[in-house]
């Protein structure tokens, strides 16, 4: 019975034509954003490898010199994409594409992709998860809205009544005739993304469970959505009455929630402003040892310490040069400087992650949204990770360079120069994602959200059917 329903429902919405028009639409805009995101994934990520063989190759070239000296020249750390950011790209183009690497200062990621937009890109980009957030639950409504009060009008509710059908199994095959057309759309998109991204070389491992389970994501979504279509529907008496209704909860569901959400967590938990983030971090600076400054208090007593650490009269008599030793103890405490002031970020970060959290129990758009670009490793927490090991690898990298000063010169010693198999030595930079494990670890309110909104919204249906 429940299928009969099912195809019944189907037909119908295939004899309206703004069932045909509203399906031909959203398939163009499904296909034309899946392209366009493949094109410009494959351009970046030729431009990607590009960029850092290129970044490598003048690290490895460079002249002899003091060790010192290369850790000021510095290289690039460039954030690698991932294959599902053709699905989800998330906040990438905003917040970069490399950092600088470069002794005696953590800088941020630069080159964002924003930066290059015309003012037209603040209406959003034709990705696949625009379509998919807000576009495919317009188009539920769209094919929904008169799913029971179309029966109440043309008086067939009491004649589908009196044939013996449940009202449960009758919600149920509505459910089911709206659901297969928006199954089948979001299937080929991910068809259809599986074979584009298998196409692009050298884009990362593209892990099949991430897929299926972010393919699921958005079918609970959808489902959400079909739910609360059929509730409105089931409680109006009118379709004009439910069509508005519905497109009113769209809006204040997909629209409205995020942009207040973010208002409030950033009302609640500013982040300090560029300014006094930096004249933070130079006063803690200035408070400790300076690596270029010997004549500094701090300096001063570091010395004495290592004198009596050592047991000798004076830093000619040290097993290494003092000058190389001091500059990465210098080095150590900045870095401790930057640890300490970033992780206050951190914490504003998780604060207003807390109140996005608890802003998705009004809006299933939160929750899926941040699963979302949490499984393509395109949000915030993605970039953080990528911040973090890129500041590991600098710290690393300027150790290494200044205890071979200190090791393989003498005090007083500034002419000393490495040659280029010092270069080549260091490793390069390579990042490795968090794993599945750890974003969903990461994200499990979300799914308990989303779970939560979809056995709600199916409960409803379920208490409201009964009632129709």
């Amino acid at each position: 019975m429940i299928r009969k329903i099912a195809l019944k429902e189907f037909k119908e919405n295939l004899r309206e034509g703004r069932f045909t028009v509203s399906i031909v639409i959203v398939s163009l805009l499904m296909l034309m954003g899946v392209w366009l995101s493949y094109n410009y994934l494959s351009s970046v990520q030729q431009q990607h490898a590009e960029a850092k063989q290129n970044a490598r190759n003048i690290w490895e070239s460079q002249d002899d010199k003091n060790p010192h000296s290369a850790a000021h020249y510095g290289t690039y750390a460039f954030k690698p994409k991932y294959p599902l950011s053709l699905i989800d790209p998330g906040v990438d183009k905003y917040s970069g594409i490399s950092i600088f690497l470069e002794a005696h200062k953590r800088n941020e990621a630069q080159y964002m992709a924003a930066s290059d937009q015309t003012g037209l890109a603040r209406f959003g980009d034709l990705t696949p998860d625009f379509i998919m957030l807000f576009i495919i639950p317009l188009l539920i409504i769209l094919i929904g809205y008169n799913s029971f009060t179309r029966e109440k009008e043309h008086g067939t509710l009491k004649f589908l009544k009196g044939q013996g059908i449940s009202s449960w199994k009758l919600a149920l095959g509505k459910w089911t005739g709206i659901f297969l057309p928006v199954l089948i759309l979001t299937t080929s998109l991910f068809v259809i993304a599986f074979i584009l991204l298998s196409r692009i070389d050298n884009f990362g491992e593209l892990n099949y469970g991430v897929l299926l389970l972010l393919f699921v994501v958005y079918l609970v979504y959808y489902a959400i959505f079909i739910n609360i279509t059929l509730i409105v529907s089931a409680v109006s008496k009118q379709s004009g009455i439910s069509l508005v209704s519905l497109l009113a909860i769209w809006i204040v569901a997909c629209l409205a929630m995020p942009k207040a959400s973010s208002n409030l967590a950033d009302s609640i938990y500013p982040y300090p402003s560029r300014q006094d983030f930096a004249s933070r971090v130079d006063k803690d600076k200035k408070a400790g040892l300076d690596g270029h400054n010997p004549w500094s208090q701090a300096a001063k007593d570091f010395e004495r310490e290592t004198l009596e650490k050592y047991g000798v009269d004076s830093l000619s008599q040290l097993p290494f040069n003092f000058d190389g030793y001091r500059m990465q103890k210098g080095e150590e405490h900045e870095a401790q400087v930057y640890f300490k002031h970033y992780a206050e970020l951190k914490n504003t970060f998780q604060k207003q992650s807390g109140v996005y959290k608890a802003a998705a129990v009004a809006s299933p758009f939160l929750p899926t949204r941040f699963l979302s670009m949490a499984l393509a490793r395109t949000d915030y927490s993605a970039h953080w990770d990528f911040s973090d090991a890129a500041e590991n690898y600098r710290l690393s990298l300027v150790d290494t360079l200044n205890m071979h000063f200190a090791e393989n010169s003498t005090y007083g010693d500034w002419a000393y120069k490495a040659d280029r198999s010092l270069w080549k030595n260091v490793p390069d930079f390579e990042y490795n994602p968090p794993s599945l494990g750890q974003i969903m670890g990461r994200n499990w309110s979300n799914i308990l959200v989303l779970g939560l909104w979809f056995s709600v919204s199916f409960f409803g249906l379920k208490i409201l059917s009964l009632r129709v």
